[in-house]
């Protein structure tokens, strides 16, 4: 399962059964009364009480650093500025309604085209990342007069039936039906599950395959993917960015970065198309732009593409918040000031020597990659995989299981030296726990 791991399991049945309490089941069951199931969200793991920096708290006390977050909290839950900036802005203007601008949405849109690169300096802001995708792809087809695109398997990019139709999740597809027309799905550039057969030198067999599909399908407006995948970890070998940007500009098509989970620091850059050099036409950011409380997103196109003017490209309500942009710039304006892109770095790769050095001769682990406060663990085996997380959780640490095997971590930029020390001795004692069978 590639968005998250399995909510219902004999190794969850029984962390829960040791660890939580009448009172936490009883929320539990309150909870799956009360809203739609659905995979992923149901049921639910445990009921947390507070989030703080880089910790959540559940409603029994216990204590977890968060190495998950839903990539929301690049710095951190509650960061003062952030909610001292809401605040503000709540007692001066919640809300700004349509027709009307207001400054604060118009200093982010600025904030954030100084920061893209290239030319990319026109925006529109949304009030979730899948709401930005959906502009982002109208935007390609209005431009480009293709309705076309080109994405991979095992993406994603949202939930709504747009978003489904470009990602490329079973779990998210399965049953809906028809799916948005028009989409190409192409092997992913991922070397260890490569399926065109590289091996261990990589041939770019994955790069030749899409850049073979937009040659021949002529008529493709967007080809959309994350820059690096955030849920494994995998960044896709070198030239292969190169490669589609130059298929891209062969046939006019337009290619959308899609930065929802992995923007604004997470990989040591505030945008993670910087380690590739390549700029893409339409950049979409989202979850961390509102400061882990507020939700917000943006799509930030190339100055050549503003040729809506005649269309409603994103015309929601919440488009230009006053309290979300608050919220943005206050973010930025944390990240600027306590450095923390290099702060991604420096800890990143520290935090990724000392995993790598702990598993060189690990029989459970097959690779240990990263980019910045982005590290994705390969487990050989889902169970090992499931068996590491509970432990972990039994000693206070949170991470997402991704793909079955991937062990994904992604804390706080704002992480302390002293609590990513803890997340280290955390994770190596589960590690071996798991291996040994010494699991709590």
């Amino acid at each position: 399962m590639a968005e998250g791991e399995s909510n219902i399991t004999s190794e969850r049945e029984r962390w829960q059964a040791a660890n939580l309490s009448a009172e936490t089941f009883q929320l539990l069951e309150r909870d799956s009364q009360a809203f739609l199931h659905q995979s992923l969200s149901t049921p639910c793991l445990n009921a947390l009480r507070s989030t703080n920096g880089s910790w959540i708290e559940d409603v029994e006390g216990r204590r977890y650093l968060d190495f998950h977050g839903n990539s929301v909290h690049q710095v951190g839950y509650g960061h003062p500025k952030v909610v001292a900036a809401i605040k503000k802005q709540l007692d001066v203007m919640p809300f700004c309604p349509r027709r009307y601008t207001n400054e604060p949405a118009i200093r982010l849109a600025e904030k954030l085209a100084d920061l893209a690169p290239g030319k990319l300096n026109k925006v529109l802001l949304a009030p979730g990342g899948t709401n930005a995708i959906g502009i982002a792809l109208k935007l390609a087809r209005l431009a480009t007069g293709k309705h076309k695109v080109v994405s991979l398997w095992d993406s994603f990019h949202g939930a709504s039936l747009d978003a489904i139709s470009v990602g490329g999740e079973e779990l998210f597809r399965r049953d809906i039906g028809p799916m948005l027309p028009g989409v190409e799905h192409v092997p992913p550039p991922d070397p260890r599950r490569c399926p065109l057969g590289c091996g261990s030198q990589c041939s770019l067999a994955c790069a030749n395959y899409l850049s073979y599909v937009v040659d021949k399908e002529g008529d493709v407006g967007a080809v959309i993917a994350e820059p690096i995948r955030c849920t494994t970890a995998v960044a896709p070998p070198p030239g292969y960015w190169r490669m589609v940007r130059e298929a891209c500009d062969r046939h006019g098509a337009l290619l959308i970065f899609d930065e929802i989970p992995v923007a604004l620091g997470r990989t040591g850059a505030w945008f993670a198309c910087e380690w590739t050099g390549v700029v893409p036409d339409v950049l979409v950011i989202g979850k961390g732009l509102g400061g882990g409380i507020f939700p917000m997103a943006a799509v930030i196109a190339h100055e050549d593409l503003d040729v809506g003017d005649e269309i409603a490209l994103g015309h929601y309500t919440h488009e230009k918040s006053p309290v979300g942009s608050a919220a943005g710039l206050a973010t930025i304006e944390a990240i600027e000031e306590e450095d923390l892109l290099t702060r991604s770095r420096v800890e990143g790769a520290r935090f990724l020597r000392a995993i790598k050095d702990f598993t060189a001769n690990s029989r459970s682990v097959l690779e240990v990659r990263g980019i910045g406060l982005l590290i994705g663990v390969e487990m050989a085996e889902p169970r090992t995989a499931e068996a590491v997380l509970y432990e972990s959780l039994s000693r206070g640490l949170s991470f997402k299981v991704s793909s079955g095997t991937v062990l994904t971590l992604t804390p706080p930029l704002t992480i302390t030296t002293e609590e990513l020390d803890m997340a280290i001795e955390t994770l190596c004692k589960s590690i071996t726990a798991a291996e040994t069978g010494g699991v709590s």
